[in-house]
């Protein structure tokens, strides 16, 4: 049976993993929200402040679902981990800032021009895994269950064995993440529609 192993939360003001809070936003700090879950966590990983904030959201919550499990993906071969990540805005908010570096410095930004794709945390994420199984990034109207459901069919039909899904929407109005991994388990959440939308809301009401 497929079913959801764990899932990470990312919101306006809270991170949580597999529903229980493990980080509160600082409103007196004056880093950004994806830094402070970084120096919280402790995490050591350099190349984090380079990132986008997609890439940035996509390392938090990978790492942060690694730490609530450290063995969470050894059971796979480098190439059995499907990556299926999709949002809304695309990297509009890179895309946004690229464009002023061009507008106001009078040449645009070799390190922006790099995130001007949302596809690249696929590869972050891939580069620091060693992950080399299928992936894509899906830019979609909202949240959509379905989508998963139907896309993990072809993966797992295809030969990969776990699937990490994620839905990463960061703009300048709010912070709407959420990771979670599909195994092919005897427990679990039931990997369905409705526990998808479910997981997927953890912490909302508390962040907005």
């Amino acid at each position: 049976m497929k079913v959801i192993t764990a899932y990470c939360n990312l919101r306006a003001n809270e991170a949580l993993v597999n529903g229980e809070v493990i980080a509160r936003r600082d409103a007196g700090s004056e880093d950004s929200w994806f830094k402070q879950i970084y120096r919280q966590q402790e995490l050591a990983y350099p190349k984090f402040y380079k990132m986008d904030v997609l890439s940035q959201a996509g390392y938090l919550a990978s790492e942060l679902m690694k730490r609530a499990d450290p063995g969470i993906f050894a059971d796979y071969a480098d190439d059995e981990i499907a990556l299926v990540f999709a949002n809304a805005s695309s990297s509009a908010e890179t895309d946004r800032r690229f464009m002023h570096s061009y507008e106001s410095g009078g040449s645009p930004s070799p390190s922006l021009f790099v995130y001007t794709l949302p596809n690249i945390v696929l590869g972050e994420l891939a580069i620091l895994n060693k992950w080399y199984g299928e992936n894509m990034f899906a830019v979609l109207p909202k949240f959509t269950p379905g989508f998963y459901l139907d896309y993990s069919r072809i993966l797992f039909a295809s030969g990969s064995r776990a699937l990490l899904g994620g839905w990463l929407e960061v703009t300048a109005n709010g912070t709407d993440v959420f990771l979670f991994l599909v195994e092919e388990k005897v427990s679990g959440t039931e990997f369905n529609d409705e526990n998808l939308l479910h997981l997927s809301q953890a912490g909302a009401v508390a962040a907005y």
